[in-house]
């Protein structure tokens, strides 16, 4: 199984797809004499891909090779948004998934702190304040109940 390289180019002073349409057929070229195995152009709404797989051992070019290529830097010159419209990346382009999963990200700065958890003796203080200020109920005399008798 070969290496996946990718490059996409994005839209910019003029369509990606015009960029590929007069760089295309010299990049998929110079990729074949430098041992390209496999090629793909992927369009996109917002621009094109170009996946090239190229042998892990190679005798003759390879990537690198591929990449130092006098025309394949011409044509990167020329993408259409030249500050960030282009990405060069080991791997398919586009929605292809990645060959080791992502480790997941750190929490944001908001949620890194738990939230501090309510300080229960305040509230029995706060209860117990109200109940000594509250006036003692004034004796009314032997409290009756149906049917249970006290002796007096």
């Amino acid at each position: 199984m070969g290496e996946w390289w990718s490059i996409e180019v994005t839209d910019g002073e003029f369509s990606a797809t015009s960029w590929k349409d007069t760089h295309g057929r010299d990049l998929i070229r110079t990729a074949l004499e430098y041992g390209a195995e496999d090629w793909a152009w992927v369009e996109r709404p917002w621009g094109v891909v170009l996946e090239l797989c190229f042998p892990e051992d190679t005798t003759v070019g390879g990537w690198s090779a591929f990449r130092d290529a006098t025309l394949v830097k011409a044509a990167l010159d020329a993408v259409p948004d030249p500050v960030n419209g282009l990405l060069v990346y080991p791997g398919r382009g586009g929605s292809s998934g990645a060959r080791v999963p992502r480790k997941p990200k750190p929490a944001p700065a908001a949620a890194a702190a738990a939230l501090p958890e309510p300080d229960i003796s305040d509230e029995v203080v706060r209860l117990a304040a109200t109940v000594a200020t509250e006036p003692l109920p004034v004796d009314r005399g032997p409290a009756v109940y149906p049917g249970v008798r006290f002796a007096s």
